[in-house]
């Protein structure tokens, strides 16, 4: 990192200083250890939005909003120098920029985390306008859409493109601070990253970027395979795993002050 991150945490403003001076580096976690392990290692850190219905909870939306203040509070309690950045529930902040400003302003002050990423095209705009008018810093994720399966398109590639670059442009002129390029093409990622003032991010190895994000699991290799991992992790669970299952199904247990199991006859 270019800021000395002894002694604070790297705030939004530096975050965005980084730009045209170092790459910047992001990883994903939702929980304490990960968040610890990868701390002083990377810039950003983006607390993710997966969530299930659990008990208690009587929707989604509900259990999403719950889970991510949780994770997040989690991330932020166990780092004290990447900025931590919570990815808002898809549901959370459609409905209306009102209700994204209440679910926003709830996960910021009860987690503690930095800033917020909304992810959507020029309908979310006005949204992300909305909420950085009040004071929360937004980053928006830009996903290129799915090619459409009609014959009367023909340059799908193109419209994707126009269409990435409308809604890359849209959040810009909103006041995002920064920029998630998912599925570009290399000449239009560096094409936005070259006029932007704000930082752009790679996702998926979109490359001509500011930077680079990825999920903790695909680096270490507990992903489905949507990116080459940089360690296989996976091996090592399943093989300790089964080492351990191995010792019960023995009579033996793993700690030197556990007495082993009797066996039955």
């Amino acid at each position: 990192m270019i800021v000395d991150t002894s002694s604070k945490r790297l705030t939004v403003a530096e975050l965005v200083a980084i730009k045209d001076q170092q790459n910047i580096v992001g990883l994903t976690s939702t929980s304490a250890i990960t968040a610890r392990l990868i701390d002083p290692i990377v810039d950003f850190i983006l607390v993710g939005d997966h969530a299930m219905p659990g008990p208690g909870h009587d929707t989604t939306l509900e259990r999403a909003l719950e889970r991510t203040i949780d994770q997040a509070r989690a991330v932020v309690g166990s780092t004290r120098l990447a900025c931590v950045i919570a990815d808002m529930p898809f549901a959370s902040y459609r409905e209306s920029p009102q209700q994204a400003l209440r679910n926003c302003a709830q996960v910021l002050s009860r987690s503690g985390c930095d800033a917020v990423k909304l992810e959507g095209g020029q309908a979310v705009a006005d949204t992300v306008a909305f909420l950085v008018e009040r004071g929360i810093a937004v980053m928006a994720h830009v996903v290129v859409p799915l090619p459409r399966p009609t014959a009367w398109m023909p340059d799908t590639h193109a419209a994707n493109d126009k269409a990435a670059a409308e809604n890359a442009w849209a959040h810009l002129h909103a006041g995002a601070f920064g920029l998630l390029l998912e599925g570009l093409p290399a000449p239009l990622a560096r094409q936005i990253t070259y006029d932007a003032r704000v930082p752009t991010i790679g996702v998926g190895g979109t490359p001509g970027c500011d930077g680079q994000m990825m999920t903790i699991e695909d680096v270490l290799g507990l992903g489905a395979g949507a990116a080459a991992p940089y360690a296989d992790v996976a091996t090592v669970i399943r093989e300790a795993c089964e080492r351990f299952a191995a010792d019960v199904r023995h009579g033996q247990c793993a700690p030197a002050t556990c007495k082993p199991l009797p066996r039955r006859l």
